[in-house]
């Protein structure tokens, strides 16, 4: 949980980017490496991140773009469900993963799929009382992981970190953009 904090003080402890940083510096002391600093940190927690992740949502058969498919279905509260296209545009799967997301789950008896009374074009996708409890089951255990590994930050911290990843989010979406 948030607010008590393990070990050294994370400002003390020297992390593989700080070595990277050091020898920028050393071979091109000239480069400003700011940016690494915050993206390097940010790519190697989030792959810390999903390490610790992943192994629940496998244990229960599942994906990570499945795990996502069931917390949005989950999210949309009763009856849980939503089209094919609501689910892509929830920013969490990829529209052409979205069907063999589908299939799969649909397989394993996690979801249904439902032609729309009115418009058969329609197809809406539901969770199935097994979906239901195997979400309901995976995300508790997911967030108690997920506060199991902020325990080294105050929850003054949490929240400022949260609102500079918000800014951080915003600024690279922004970049992407302009790059397009």
């Amino acid at each position: 949980m948030p607010g008590k904090q393990r070990g050294a003080d994370a400002g003390e402890r020297k992390d593989a980017v700080a070595a990277i940083i050091e020898d920028w510096r050393r071979e091109r002391p000239e480069l400003d490496t700011t940016p690494l600093e915050v993206l390097a940190r940010l790519h190697r927690t989030f792959v810390l991140y999903q390490a610790q992740t992943n192994r629940p949502v496998s244990e229960h058969g599942l994906s990570w773009a499945g795990f996502d498919v069931l917390t949005a279905l989950r999210r949309a509260g009763e009856p849980f469900q939503l089209t094919a296209g609501e689910l892509a545009a929830s920013g969490l799967i990829s529209s052409a993963g979205v069907t063999l997301r589908l299939d799969r789950l649909e397989k394993d008896g996690l979801i249904v799929r439902e032609r729309d009374s009115e418009d058969r074009r329609v197809v809406h996708c539901r969770l199935t009382p097994e979906g239901l409890r195997v979400i309901d089951e995976l995300f508790v255990q997911h967030l108690d992981k997920e506060r199991h590994m902020l325990a080294g930050l105050t929850a003054e911290e949490c929240g400022q970190l949260s609102t500079l990843l918000r800014k951080l989010e915003i600024s690279l979406d922004t970049a992407r953009q302009e790059e397009s």
